[in-house]
């Protein structure tokens, strides 16, 4: 491609964000029904075109800021171009599913017969029992109407989970829940196949232990905080740790452990940089949030790897202001009370996008937050989320930065 982009990468939150990966909501929403929508992790029904509209003004707010939006459904057709592609993305959508060989054989042919564009709604829109016109046998007569051979995948919009850049590498994560394991199939697809992205480096990968890129925290160049609660496991953050240590991409990375509830889902449902010394901090959790320091030693284990020191937990924002190299990490605090912290931090009050040092999105609706943003110094960026919301998610969430200004040179 000859145009050119901003560097691919990042090495903090805050950054001048240059390109960011969006999902604009579509058929995939229309798709959630009130027997469904907990399976598929909603909870609420949104209103589909309302959600558009919220979208739309958000990735407006952004390119009237210099930065550049990708979608990531534009980004896939692109990739199904390609016949590798396509034969790789049909392979991985019926792999494993329980179709029936009659089934399997028609929407092999199905999914090989469609344009680019339509194989990129079957793959994230899915398909309903009721909508084959072929294939009929045991599995269509079995299957409700309304069951799906190929499961929506309305998480898409999203896109903050299934990939994070560390700096010049991107890693593939590994989504914990069942309705949203083939997300980052189609994330890596476009990664490892679209020509904007050739050559680019890749870790991590969806057959490795848990970890979701809402629980991953670029706080300053060469240090992570990775959430371990109801998404990422240990595990996962241990093995995040060993590659970032492996490939130079940080000296430390802060394991924080957090509740296993819906509230707080991810480490950016808790907390967000909005400056290189400030972070949104849900008030009612702040005091107990710790951090376990995790670095790399000279030592190797007998089977070779390298011995990682844990260090003993430690209040989260004096751990991370140590890892940092900063005196303070100061706390602004969601909401003026226990009650308004708890309504606003449910409503993503700390889910918040930097776009520059000072300069965050948020949702419109926390207007206590946002206040304490203001009072802060913070130039709040509100958009509209009362339909986007739904899936619990917010500014932060729905965008995956591909490109951010390095705050540093080293």
């Amino acid at each position: 491609m000859s145009e050119q982009h901003a560097p691919h990468g990042a090495d903090s939150e805050v950054g001048r964000l240059r390109t960011v990966m969006l999902h604009r909501p579509g058929p995939e929403l229309k798709r959630l029904t009130p027997r469904n929508n907990d399976k598929l992790l909603f909870d609420a029904i949104p209103w589909v075109a309302r959600a558009q509209e919220e979208h739309d003004a958000f990735a407006a707010e952004l390119r009237s800021r210099d930065v550049e939006v990708l979608y990531l459904t534009e980004l896939l057709t692109e990739t199904l171009a390609d016949d590798a592609a396509r034969e790789h993305a049909i392979g991985e959508a019926l792999r494993g599913l329980d179709l029936g060989d009659t089934m399997r054989g028609y929407l092999e042919g199905l999914l090989g017969d469609a344009s680019p564009a339509e194989l990129t709604t079957y793959l994230t829109a899915g398909i309903r029992n009721d909508e084959v016109r072929g294939g009929f046998g045991l599995v269509t007569s079995l299957l409700a109407y309304d069951d799906f051979l190929i499961d929506p995948l309305p998480n898409l919009l999203f896109t903050r989970d299934s990939s994070v850049w560390v700096r010049d590498r991107v890693a593939i994560t590994s989504l914990a829940m069942p309705a949203r394991k083939r997300e980052t199939e189609l994330t890596e697809l476009i990664y490892s196949r679209h020509p904007r992205f050739a050559g680019t480096p890749r870790m991590h990968g969806a057959h490795l232990e848990h970890v979701e890129g809402g629980d991953v925290l670029l706080l300053a160049p060469g240090v992570i905080a990775v959430g371990v609660g109801e998404r990422t496991t240990p595990a996962g953050a241990e093995r995040l740790a060993r590659q970032c240590f492996a490939d130079g991409l940080a000296h430390t990375v802060l394991a924080v452990p957090i509740a296993q509830e819906r509230a707080t889902m991810h480490l950016d449902t808790i907390c967000t940089l909005v400056d290189v010394d400030k972070m949104v901090v849900y008030p009612n959790v702040a005091d107990s949030l710790v951090a376990h320091t995790v670095t790399r030693t000279d030592d190797v284990a007998d089977d070779g790897t390298a011995v990682l020191h844990v260090a003993a937990p430690e209040p989260f924002l004096v751990a991370a202001a140590k890892a940092m190299g900063i005196d303070t990490l100061r706390q602004i605090d969601t909401g003026l009370d226990p009650v308004t912290a708890e309504r606003e931090q449910w409503d993503d009050g700390n889910n918040t996008l930097a776009l520059a040092p000072r300069v965050a999105v948020a949702y419109e609706r926390n207007d206590e937050t946002n206040a304490r943003l203001e009072d802060a110094g913070i130039e709040v960026v509100r958009i509209a989320g009362s339909e986007l919301g739904s899936g619990r998610g917010g500014p932060r969430c729905m965008s995956c930065p591909v490109s951010r200004e390095p705050l540093t040179t080293t």
